[in-house]
């Protein structure tokens, strides 16, 4: 068994397993696509604002936005870029100063998280630990 960021770097081909059963294989960024697109990190300068851009991102993304309050990031799966502007464009007429504002491809936990619906961390009871893994070959 892999740790997932080991497997987005060294892995061609990842097996991800969830209580005994393949819920899917491919390449990381393969994966990664059948997952839902990219990431969405939005910081505001403000981080009193916080509240206000995970509230205004959930609003126009329609999906789960999380937010780090120990990184002021809030996050949110995206897969359509015309959201992305959409948000830009709301969060600057609102006049909320960015201190970060980014898309990227999804992590490999993130990916694991969409496909199980659990965080690769989680152990949640005895009778979970240890059944959900993800395997990949270097070949």
């Amino acid at each position: 068994m892999l740790y997932l960021d080991e497997a987005d770097q060294l892995a061609h081909d990842i097996v991800v397993f969830d209580h005994g059963r393949v819920v899917a294989t491919g390449t990381p960024d393969e994966l990664k696509a059948k997952t839902g697109g990219q990431v969405l990190q939005v910081a505001p300068a403000d981080p009193a604002r916080m509240a206000e851009v995970t509230a205004l991102m959930t609003k126009l993304i329609r999906g789960q936005v999380g937010a780090d309050a120990k990184t002021g990031v809030a996050t949110a799966q995206v897969g359509d870029s015309a959201l992305v502007r959409h948000v830009f464009r709301e969060l600057d007429d609102r006049g909320i100063e960015l201190a970060e504002f980014a898309l990227r491809k999804p992590s490999m936990d993130e990916v694991f998280f969409t496909l199980t619906g659990r965080r690769s961390s989680d152990e949640n009871s005895d009778e979970d630990s240890g059944t959900r893994e993800l395997e990949g070959s270097t070949r």
